[in-house]
């Protein structure tokens, strides 16, 4: 009988980074913490209200879920929090299901990643291929910045609809009241935003200034002193509450489970293919240890669980916060907790000042975040791969812009492993042994070279060998040296060569058998089938033992 599934243990990757802990790394967690949840602060605002939801639960999920995949997870430096992958996805939900139906589907899909933590499953997250992860990435991209054309150009539209033709047809009816005051404030905050980092490199004292929060300012200072008719945080959502919402519990049902079943996994997927990409940069940018990512699902699903709680939204590892955090010079997870009291200072001290945000330099935000996130080097150098992936990488990119996420990864999962099967499948080759004069086969014996992987996208060319033997053959040897594994259906295959073969009658020797096809076949008595002494060592001996 098997034994039980062994458990991942829980250990936050907190605990070791505290054994030592000294001033030094704490001076270094504090100003990088503090440095993030400046970052963070314009973008969680952003998020909450472009997924469709008030800008206090995007400021929420950064606090509480930032505070807790920091001090959960499994990596050093990696900072969690609402990201821009979420916004299309949680947009739908809402826009579906209402707000109920997006805090059960964050707390179940929580509970989903927890489980595949604790299953050892983050590895097989990994096996995405990355041309499936390049088209959702930009597919979403793309969704963003056309979800964030209303206050961009400040069209009198009352709320957008979730899907892309219908976003399509809703912007195209409106396109003549674009307000002139909206627009050219957004195009002076992308314009900003896109030469701050040139500022930067001329003058280094700025680059320690995040170009976001200084587009926020700005915009904000000039719509207070200039009477602009653009919106505000305040004027469509008014003031933020100052402090967490109180904790409740997300009406949980099995019917309500059943009908968010597709939310759930998406949500569940997106956030564990998210935080993990997330994980392995941050391993690249420093000398810190790699990240376990069995850990760090946990903890992202803990924090997915919590955040429902105080009505958050759902979130994920954050590769902009976390490529800053490491560059402030982060030592320990301490300083994506500081981030995440930082937020939370902000939310108790300053909240009534979100209100004057103008909703306009919010979407030049997200647009920027929009074009970095569009892998559009990738899409130039499409011609330079192979066309499955080229393939692979166009679907998913259309249908996660047309239909959704979860289409599009299902789909590409399914191409992949259809094209995978069909190269391995190429890869196998039964190839017939020539005659020399150094090592002359026996007359009517024919030798057949097996190389690569026998299963069921390869048995073809072993069904076909009866029909490729020249008369008179009395013996066929196979010489499996060079095949590396086998499954059951080739094993079948074989087993049904070697019935063919006796009716002739045909003798079937098999020699240079490997372990693992060699184990197969004793353990399905398939040896004993054909006789072991039809599976010999060498091609020498599989000569010897030919009928002649």
């Amino acid at each position: 009988m098997p034994g039980p599934v062994p458990l991942h243990p829980f250990r936050p990757r907190l605990l070791d980074a505290l054994r030592g802990y000294d001033r030094g790394r704490f001076a270094r967690d504090l100003g990088a913490g503090i440095t993030v949840g400046i970052v963070a602060l314009p973008l969680a605002l952003a998020f909450g209200i472009a997924s469709g939801l008030e800008p206090a639960q995007g400021l929420v999920t950064a606090i509480v879920a930032g505070f807790l995949i920091s001090a959960l997870g499994g990596s050093q430096v990696q900072i969690g929090g609402p990201a821009g992958a979420f916004i299309v996805i949680v947009y739908g939900i809402v826009d579906k299901h209402g707000l109920t139906g997006l805090l059960v589907s964050t707390f179940a899909a929580g509970a989903l990643m927890l489980a595949m933590g604790l299953l050892r499953l983050g590895v097989l997250i990994r096996y995405i291929p990355v041309s499936i992860v390049i088209g959702f990435t930009s597919g979403i991209a793309v969704l963003i910045a056309l979800s964030q054309l209303r206050d961009a150009l400040g069209l009198p539209i009352a709320r957008m609809p979730a899907e892309f033709f219908a976003q399509l047809a809703t912007l195209g009816r409106h396109l003549g009241q674009v307000n002139p005051a909206a627009a050219g404030l957004t195009a002076g905050c992308l314009l900003l935003l896109g030469l701050w980092p040139r500022l930067g490199a001329r003058w280094p004292p700025l680059a320690r200034v995040p170009g976001a929060i200084v587009v926020l300012v700005l915009a904000t200072v000039l719509v207070a002193l200039l009477p602009l008719p653009v919106e505000t945080i305040g004027s469509r959502f008014g003031e933020l509450p100052r402090g967490l919402p109180q904790l409740e519990l997300p009406p949980l049902s099995w019917g309500s489970l059943q009908q968010l079943t597709i939310p759930i996994i998406t949500i569940a997927l997106l956030g564990a293919v998210e935080s993990l990409l997330c994980a392995r940069v941050a391993d690249g940018l420093g000398e810190h240890r790699r990240h376990d990512p069995n850990q760090e699902l946990m903890a992202q699903g803990v924090a997915n669980m919590v955040t429902p709680f105080f009505g958050g939204m759902p979130a994920t590892g954050t590769i902009a916060r976390t490529v800053t955090n490491v560059r402030a010079g982060a030592a320990t997870p301490v300083a994506g907790m500081v981030h995440a009291g930082v937020l939370l200072l902000v939310l108790l001290v300053a909240a009534p000042l979100a209100g004057h945000v103008p909703l306009a330099a919010l979407s030049a935000i997200l647009l920027f975040v929009a074009w970095n996130m569009f892998e559009g080097h990738q899409f130039r150098r499409l011609r330079q791969f192979a066309p499955t992936y080229r393939t692979l990488m166009l679907t998913t990119f259309v249908l996660t812009v047309v239909f959704d996420l979860t289409v599009a990864v299902e789909v590409g999962l399914v191409l992949a492993c259809l094209f995978f099967i069909w190269r391995m499948g190429r890869l196998f080759s039964a190839t017939p042994r020539p005659p020399s004069a150094e090592a002359p086969l026996p007359e009517g014996v024919a030798v057949i070279e097996l190389y690569g992987a026998l299963f069921f996208g390869a048995v073809g060319k072993i069904e076909a060998l009866p029909e490729q033997l020249p008369a008179g053959t009395r013996a066929l040897v196979l010489d499996m040296q060079r095949l590396v594994s086998m499954d059951t259906t080739g094993l079948d295959a074989l087993e049904q060569l070697w019935r063919t073969l006796q009716r002739r009658p045909v003798a079937l020797v098999l020699a240079n058998v490997n372990p693992q096809p060699l184990s197969l076949m004793r353990r399905s008595g398939f040896e004993a089938l054909i006789g072991a002494e039809h599976i010999v060592q060498s091609l020498d001996d599989a000569l010897r033992a030919s009928p002649r």
